[in-house]
């Protein structure tokens, strides 16, 4: 009994240190605005002192050029926006968000999940939760919103405990956010990131594109998706019934909020569902049928499509007109989409919804531009590079160490952009440098980025879940969140961990044109 309460005590005493700490810190446009001051005067501070920089595999001897120069000065003063709208995540992520917000406000997305979720028979409501849950990614932080609630509300309508499907939904939602078996806008956010950070290196690597990790991310979804309903059914739901949690929700008021919710679809949403697939099967068809004839112009000039071609090139047009057409035609089949002027208004809600990220892409564009102006980037990685390969850690030991940092950085720095601009301007050339794909390290990443999310208190979508967790148990608190969904955040970062451990032992490509090694590195 005393070592359960000391190990209490113990994991307590943590979750208030990762809470004040994160607490400390500023918002992620303050906090770059910060780290942007900081390469400024380190970089004039190295400038001054005469710092150089050559790449391996470069003969260029390059000269650290600090901001508070005059050609610092003037470049600034040229490049601000350009600086900006040149941000590379800004021309892929915000025509899927428009493609993506039309199949949202359409209604599409939410009837494919409330459909997902209903058709389920009893026994694997577990199992359709952990798949939804991995797959709404797709939704981007609307799945913290909507998965959990359904979940619980379906749980209940089948005589399952509710708090499971409710936190179970919660917990695929998030361990698994970074990875999906479809295209999503963070695979386009992250590719833009990886693609503005391996410029600077003589060798970049296979180009880096919203389809880059699709091989990873396939089989990590498929896999995830699988664990999260086993953790459900067998740990997380067995333990809420041991623990004598309520199955009927404690309101004082006497009234359900969930009442008159339904997992149900309608008939119209049932015919607009199946509208929906036969179009996007569809269009699929048509594109498979432009790129595969022998003389196609999506071919590259031998003909193939890897490892560049303007097939890969066009893996944004792809994504936003498979989501666009099939969103309108559910639309039209429900009402929601009634003429084409209702298109362009939902684009602009997209974008509306996505203003905040679009504020941070702002400081992120200009972070990333100094990183690789100043030459700071480069000296940093070859620098690093330096320091591994002089203690011998250049295996896998140094992928799994970069697991390591992202999953305890990711307990204070909850956006995925603001962490993988901060971490891939260090990381992506310092293991280009001893010889690893920007791909490749991005993939390894999402492991990081997901897994930890769902236990630390500066997830603001936690105090969400809470709010509903009170339902059934009035004096639960984050504490009590952050023990139940432990499990998720260990068991999925060791098989996550796992798959990406038998990508690099087998040399699998990641994703199409993406390896583990640089060529040049054999």
């Amino acid at each position: 009994m005393t070592t359960s309460v000391d190990a209490r005590s113990r994991t307590d005493r943590f979750l208030v240190f990762v809470e004040r700490v994160g607490n400390k810190l500023p918002e992620p446009f303050t906090l770059f605005l910060i780290l942007f001051g900081v390469i400024a005067l380190a970089s004039t501070g190295m400038a001054l002192a005469g710092v150089t920089v050559q790449m391996p595999g470069s003969d260029e001897v390059v000269e650290v050029k600090g901001l508070f120069t005059a050609e610092g000065m003037t470049w600034l003063t040229e490049n601000l926006g350009e600086n900006f709208l040149g941000f590379p995540p800004l021309v892929t992520v915000l025509p899927i968000l428009m493609a993506v917000g039309v199949a949202e406000k359409s209604g599409l997305l939410g009837a494919a999940v409330r459909y997902a979720f209903g058709s389920a028979p009893r026994w694997a409501l577990a199992y359709a939760v952990g798949f939804v849950g991995v797959m709404g990614s797709i939704m981007s932080d609307t799945a913290f919103i909507i998965i959990p609630p359904l979940a619980a509300m379906v749980f209940r309508a089948a005589g399952r405990h509710p708090v499971a499907g409710l936190l179970g939904g919660f917990a695929a939602a998030g361990a698994g956010y970074s990875t999906n078996i479809l295209v999503t806008s963070l695979d386009a956010l992250f590719a833009g990131i990886t693609s503005s950070v391996a410029q600077i290196l003589p060798d970049p690597g296979a180009p880096v594109n919203p389809l880059s990790n699709w091989f990873f991310n396939a089989v990590s979804s498929i896999a995830l998706a699988l664990l999260a309903g086993f953790l459900i059914d067998r740990v997380l739901e067995p333990r809420i019934r041991r623990q004598g949690v309520p199955t009927e929700q404690v309101v004082e008021d006497g009234e359900d909020p969930l009442a008159d919710a339904t997992a149900a679809t309608t008939t119209d949403e049932r015919r607009g569902l199946r509208n929906a697939l036969l179009v996007a099967l569809g269009v699929a068809a048509v594109m498979a049928a432009a790129v595969l004839v022998p003389a196609s112009p999506w071919r590259n000039e031998d003909g193939a499509f890897l490892p560049e071609s303007p097939l890969l090139s066009s893996i944004v047009f792809i994504v936003f007109t498979m989501f666009l057409v099939p969103a309108i035609v559910y639309g039209r089949a429900v009402g929601t989409v009634r003429r084409i002027e209702d298109v362009p208004i939902m684009f602009g809600q997209a974008l509306k919804d996505m203003i905040g990220f679009v504020v941070l892409a702002f400081v992120l564009g200009q972070f990333i531009a100094l990183f690789n102006w100043s030459g700071v980037g480069q000296w940093i990685a070859v620098s690093g590079a330096s320091a591994l390969e002089s203690i011998g850690l250049t295996g896998y030991g140094a992928i799994l160490g970069f697991l390591v940092v992202a999953s305890l950085l990711n307990l204070f720095i909850i956006s995925g952009s603001a962490l993988w601009t901060l971490m891939a301007a260090v990381f992506v050339p310092m293991f280009a440098l001893i010889g690893y794909e920007p791909a490749f390290v991005q993939a390894a990443f999402r492991v990081g980025d997901s897994a930890t999310q769902i236990i630390t208190p500066l997830n603001p979508y936690m105090i969400v879940l809470l709010a509903y967790l009170r339902r059934w148990e009035p004096s639960a608190g984050l504490g009590t969140v952050m023990a139940r969904l432990l499990p998720f955040t260990v068991c999925f970062w060791l098989v996550w961990a796992a798959i990406l451990t038998v990508f690099f032992v087998l040399d699998l490509p990641v994703g199409p044109g993406n390896g583990i090694f640089l060529s040049s590195a054999g």
